[in-house]
């Protein structure tokens, strides 16, 4: 595919641009030859690149997309280089802001483009309705709750209580900061600073939970690694969860199929069965769906 069709495909993915957060191109699910380094997001006023490796056409791509900047009459343009350890964000057009104020079906997000991560994951957004869906009066248990974007769609669809673990401060400060942006019940929701591997004992105070939802890094070097970690959490279900509890098991690792979750369930909570794998929106479009983001649904089926 060349730059033309790249801009093409983005200016056509443009068209319907609203105040919501959106990807308006994903390279990385390797379905566009020669792009999979590149991700393009819709962030309201601004229009939000992400570099994931170096490539020698990225001054190309920078300068197609400032003419669609130009074209769509967007202010801000703001590339990241995730390839870089240090400066990897750069505004090509306006300024970074200090903060930003996202929106993603009318709730508001507070993100920061000086960090990797800059707040909220958009390929989520179909989790989060899910969960919205089904909390109503229910015990939720938000397992590496990041900034908390589950939380906040769960107290806005009437959740009883929301219990964050996260052992990031400055992401749950965040979080807190989100709630009161969509003016929610504070007293409702519980910011748990801990590592979660090492904290059962304070999680479970909070138990039992009708809701777990299990959203860890695929890596993060010296917290969490999928492949040996996340069996140390399957194991712990049974203790923290209802009769009929909902088990939302995300799973972002390329590397990792849906069978790798499927298959520590039956071992190690064989009360657990799956139910459904949640598909993903058709903006993050894949040649692999194994590859993508897995969101597999397990309903504990009541022993009585």
């Amino acid at each position: 595919m060349d730059l033309e069709k790249l801009k093409e495909i983005i200016l056509k993915n443009l068209e319907d641009k609203t105040k919501e957060i959106k990807r308006v191109f994903h390279g990385r699910g390797n379905f566009y030859d020669d792009f999979n380094y590149l991700t393009v997001d819709s962030l309201d006023e601004i229009l939000f690149v992400t570099f994931f490796e170096e490539n020698e056409k990225e001054k190309e791509i920078i300068k197609l997309l400032d003419e669609v900047t130009n074209i769509k009459k967007i202010d801000t343009f703001i590339v990241q280089r995730k390839y870089k350890n240090e400066n990897h964000n750069e505004a090509i057009k306006g300024e970074i802001p200090p903060f930003y104020i996202v929106t993603e079906n009318g709730l508001k997000y507070k993100i920061n483009f000086f960090n990797k991560n800059i707040g909220i994951f958009l390929d989520m957004k179909i989790g989060r309705e899910y969960i919205s869906s089904i909390c109503k009066d229910k015990n939720v248990l938000n397992l590496f709750s990041y900034t908390c974007a589950f939380s906040v769609a769960a107290i806005n669809a009437n959740a009883k209580q929301v219990v964050n673990v996260d052992m990031a401060k400055g992401a749950l400060t965040t979080g807190r900061e989100n709630h009161h942006l969509n003016n929610l019940d504070a007293k409702k929701v519980k910011f748990m600073p801990y590592d979660i591997l090492k904290s059962w004992s304070r999680i479970k105070k909070e138990a039992p939970y009708d809701i777990i939802i299990i959203d860890p890094p695929s890596f993060q070097k010296g917290s969490f690694a999928a492949t040996k970690d996340y069996e140390k959490i399957i194991k712990r279900l049974d203790d923290l969860a209802s009769d009929n509890c909902i088990v939302l098991s995300c799973l972002n690792a390329p590397e990792l199929d849906s069978n790798f979750i499927k298959e520590k369930f039956k071992e190690l909570a064989p009360s657990f069965k799956f139910e459904k794998r949640l598909e993903n929106l058709k903006e993050f479009i894949t040649n692999n769906e194994e590859k993508s983001l897995k969101n597999l649904i397990f309903v504990k089926q009541n022993s009585n």
